[in-house]
């Protein structure tokens, strides 16, 4: 199989005013970094580089922290009520909503997603930011009387200057998963996007002055993640990081958080599984598991994998799935009738394309695996599905992160359970069945943060949201993200003079 190839980017490719340099936003001002240096960023349909980017490091990191804590130690924004926080968030809502062609023209150029998919995470960005301007005007919290002799209250504190590390998949999107709570619950950020894909977050800053948040709330530093990144994590003016992410980065993370006692919330790596029992709904479960596993073209934390069936129907469920996966509209991402668009990077092209030749060794290749000819360059692949795959393959065990698929059988429901338990992470799951009970067995058996039954993944932004095992620490969502970013101050109030042991006196 060819590697990725590059062809120069065709002017009606490009998006119209897109910046050819990207620069740090720091303290309300555009700048470059102290040092000057800067990196390419390419085009996921060509590979042909489209801009260069600050590279930020340590100098630059310490720069926006500081403006950052000026902010949270001397400006409004944390002291503000409440329902004038939710004002300004309601406002960055409006804003994105204005942008949201712009903003899914830009994502879609700069990270391959299919421009329909694209708008629909714009769209969604927007109501993070809704949800938690709500959400903060009705949080509560316990208070509890001793009659007559104590009043017990919580006192919620904004925990000071947050640090949001954010992945290429979907960036703008999980941006604001991450900057919409920080926001309402008083924080000022620093926000350090994916390397790969930087374009739609140099937009925040126009956004956020548009909705009239205070100068040095927001600061945004780009740069490599073992530079930029690691800065941000090592900062001791940084009381808290929340990362989104590989597993490895994750893990480097951890240990360097630990030294400074640093607050984490990370959401990492999937191998999700997708349980089909023979009495399931085929016909929904098909459409659940080809929409699960290849929208967002494959590049997404929880998608479904793996898929498990029950021998039954194994053949059937096999044939229909590969049938519908040769058809799946694999195109240039600006085409609407896109399905799977180009991967983002070609070093991570690379990497999937490898897993695609280890699973023709490991599975039995039943669609996709190459290259599709109308598209001699970029990094397009088209939808992959390997049978009968082992439980000990590594296409089985490893986050490929791409449009690839292993189907395995299974006999009974408990050989679906160890298998869907059998691999380190731990993030989603998805159970099919029109059996009740064991709808509900199977779903708490299994080991994940999130379990879906007879469902794709459609989250309701109240509940949590995080993995186990090796897909993360912590969960975020509803009020477990306000929880995170705030500090929780327990405050004794006596009513009445209380008997208190009087040492000393003897």
């Amino acid at each position: 199989m060819s590697a990725a190839t590059t062809t120069p980017v065709e002017p009606s490719e490009v998006p119209a005013a897109v910046p050819t340099h990207l620069r740090h936003f720091i303290d309300g001002r555009h700048v470059d970094s102290l040092d000057g240096a800067t990196f390419e960023v390419c085009a996921p349909a060509s590979n042909l580089p489209y801009a260069t980017a600050a590279a930020g490091k340590a100098a630059d990191v310490d720069a926006a922290v500081t403006a950052a804590r000026r902010a949270f130690t001397e400006g409004p924004w944390p002291g503000m009520q409440p329902k004038d926080r939710a004002g300004v968030l309601n406002r960055i809502a409006d804003e994105v909503e204005r942008r949201d062609a712009r903003l899914a023209e830009l994502e879609t150029f700069d990270t391959g997603l299919p421009i329909t998919q694209a708008l629909g995470q714009a769209q969604r960005a927007a109501e993070n930011f809704r949800f938690f301007a709500d959400l903060i005007v009705g949080q509560t919290d316990e208070a509890y009387k001793v009659p007559g002799r104590q009043l017990n209250y919580v006192n919620r504190r904004p925990v000071g200057v947050a640090g949001l590390i954010t992945p290429w998949n979907t960036p703008f999107m999980l941006e604001s998963w991450k900057l919409a709570p920080a926001l309402a619950a008083g924080c000022t950020v620093v926000l350090k996007p994916a390397e790969f894909t930087p374009l739609s977050a140099s937009l925040w800053a126009e956004i956020f002055a548009a909705a009239d948040l205070p100068r040095g709330v927001f600061n945004l530093v780009g740069g490599i993640g073992e530079e930029a990144g690691a800065a941000l994590v090592e900062h001791p003016d940084v009381p808290l990081i929340s990362f989104t992410g590989e597993t490895t980065t994750g893990r480097t993370i951890f240990a360097s958080a630990a030294r400074h006692l640093k607050g984490l919330s990370m959401e990492l790596g999937g191998k999700s599984p997708v349980i089909v029992f023979a009495d399931a709904d085929l016909d929904a479960a098909i459409d659940a598991a080809l929409f699960g596993v290849f929208s967002l073209n494959g590049e997404r934390c929880t998608a479904g994998s793996r898929i498990l069936v029950e021998r039954g129907v194994y053949a059937e469920f096999v044939e229909r799935f590969a049938a519908r996966a040769k058809r799946i509209v694999v195109g240039p991402p600006q085409d609407p009738a896109t399905e799977v668009g180009a991967l983002v990077h070609p070093e991570h092209y690379e990497r999937v394309l490898a897993y695609v030749e280890l699973g023709r060794r490991e599975g039995r290749l039943v669609a996709g695996g190459g290259r599709p000819a109308h598209l001699p360059t970029g990094n397009y692949l088209e939808p992959t599905v390997f049978c009968d795959v082992p439980a000990d393959a590594r296409i089985f065990q490893e986050e490929i992160f791409g449009p690839v698929v292993a189907l395995t059988p299974f006999e009974d429901e408990a050989d679906a359970v160890a298998l869907a338990n059998s691999v380190t992470y731990g993030l989603a799951g998805y159970v099919w069945t029109n059996d009740l009970r064991r709808a509900h067995r199977v779903a708490q058996s299994v080991e994940s943060g999130m379990v879906w039954i007879n469902s794709h993944n459609v989250r309701d932004l109240r509940t949590p949201f995080g993995g186990i095992k090796a897909s993360g620490l912590g969960h975020e969502g509803g009020y477990r993200s306000i929880d995170f970013y705030t500090s929780q101050q327990a405050v004794h109030v006596a009513l009445q003079t209380l008997p208190t042991a009087r040492f000393g006196t003897r």
